[in-house]
């Protein structure tokens, strides 16, 4: 493998990076498969340690119909991967003394102040009691706020979501009015009690708009994209950058690829209705790679610090009192969650041997629904980032598969060794 630049992205000799080249390059064989197999129409991987880039590779295309090459500046739909930066966003104004994480939503969104969870009932009726206690902002961090997604299908909670319309990525409201439609339903869990992936984060998202008193969108422009740096990275696909934005596809029951979203005639060529802080990004494998590097720095990158190390290292902790699987998750997605906790916004790993995947205690993760993923050890001052196109993320078992991959190169003693 050799020094230079991969499409404008720096690529050092991994060697130096305590990266093994021989052990990379089957990532980049995987990659090429993905693409001969036409189980993707494209992807790029970006692994960086100690701070320098050992290995970019994208191959396939980012748009079947018209032949467009997925290449290092390609700009993908992020969808959850947008969580961590807005959890960024909360925690900044948590340092500036805002709030407390212990703080009850309701002190600043008065329409949560009385929370029902659900006890029984059927799609004409439900029954409820009373939340025993308030819904706090560590709980919408952490997902254990008791909320939902309407799009799990698998609750009576979900099917209500679906029914009144609890979807921000909706063009006929804005974010304060779908955030009021949430507080009307009933809890699907009382608060703290259950790990349950939900709208937590667009719910955050509008706390952030209500504490400061700004739009949520530009707070997140202005306080954490624009200053790492991550000029790729909106809820807005501008005309001069559309040709660089991918189509989203999906499988069809043959298994053939289907598009699911156009490059070009798609609900992210305009500004968006709601600015959605769970999951409306666009973002590109360089942008999101300076998100990571600001984690693994604690706070800071180039010289600007957004939080503190102390608030950081709060952020990649555990706030659960086990895993994942015994707050109710054994599985979401593709990922087995036993041995697997969570932070304030990242997955936090506990146990690889548990969680029966390569990685170390204290990394975090997280990914989106387009299959897009990335990954940050601590321990081993190590990120990788994943972009492509293809959803639901269940439908290939490419990030497990990725993360041997990329851990297998690892072939130093450790980053001090």
């Amino acid at each position: 493998m050799r020094n230079g630049t991969d499409g404008g992205i720096d690529v050092v000799d991994p060697r130096s990076l305590g990266l093994c080249p021989e052990r990379l390059e089957r990532i980049d064989a995987w990659m090429r498969a993905l693409v001969a197999d036409k189980k993707l129409a494209g992807l790029s991987v970006m692994v960086s340690r100690r701070g320098r880039t050992g290995f970019f590779r994208a191959h396939g295309l980012a748009d079947l119909a018209r032949g467009t090459p997925f290449a290092a500046d390609t700009i993908t739909r992020i969808y959850s991967m947008t969580k961590p930066l807005t959890s960024v966003a909360a925690m900044m104004l948590y340092e500036e003394g805002r709030f407390q994480l212990d703080d009850p939503v309701a002190r600043f969104l008065p329409e949560f102040s009385e929370m029902r969870v659900l006890t029984g009932g059927n799609r004409i009726t439900f029954e409820s009691e009373p939340a025993r206690r308030p819904i706090t902002i560590r709980d919408l961090l952490t997902h254990t706020s008791g909320l939902t997604y309407g799009f799990m299908e698998a609750t009576l909670v979900d099917e209500l979501y679906r029914r009144n319309g609890v979807d921000f990525h909706l063009a006929d409201a804005s974010l304060a009015e779908v955030v009021g439609r949430v507080a009307k339903l009933p809890l699907l869990s009382q608060p703290g009690a259950q790990w349950n992936y939900s709208v937590a984060t667009d719910v955050l998202g509008h706390l952030v708009a209500v504490v400061s008193g700004r739009d949520f969108a530009d707070v997140l422009r202005e306080r954490v994209i624009g200053p790492l740096g991550m000029s790729d990275t909106d809820f807005q696909v501008h005309p001069d950058k559309l040709p660089r934005l991918a189509a989203n596809y999906t499988l069809s029951r043959d298994r053939s690829l289907r598009l699911y979203d156009d490059a070009v005639d798609t609900p992210f060529a305009k500004p968006p209705a709601i600015a959605s802080g769970g999951g409306g990004l666009t973002s590109t494998a360089a942008d999101y790679m300076r998100f990571c590097r600001f984690v693994l720095n604690r706070g800071e990158l180039d010289g600007v610090r957004l939080l503190g190390r102390k608030t950081v290292d709060l952020m990649l902790t555990n706030h659960l009192p086990g895993d994942l699987a015994s707050m109710g998750t054994p599985r979401f997605a593709e990922s087995s969650y036993t041995g697997i906790g969570f932070g304030l916004g990242f997955s936090v790993m506990l146990d690889p041997a548990r969680a029966q995947i390569l990685g170390s205690p204290g990394e975090v993760a997280w990914g989106g629904v387009a299959s897009t993923a990335f990954w940050i050890d601590p321990a081993e001052d190590m990120a990788v980032v994943l972009l492509t196109q293809l959803v639901p993320s269940s439908a290939l078992p490419i990030r497990r598969e990725l993360r041997v991959l990329t851990y297998a190169s690892v072939v130093d003693q450790g980053v001090s060794g």
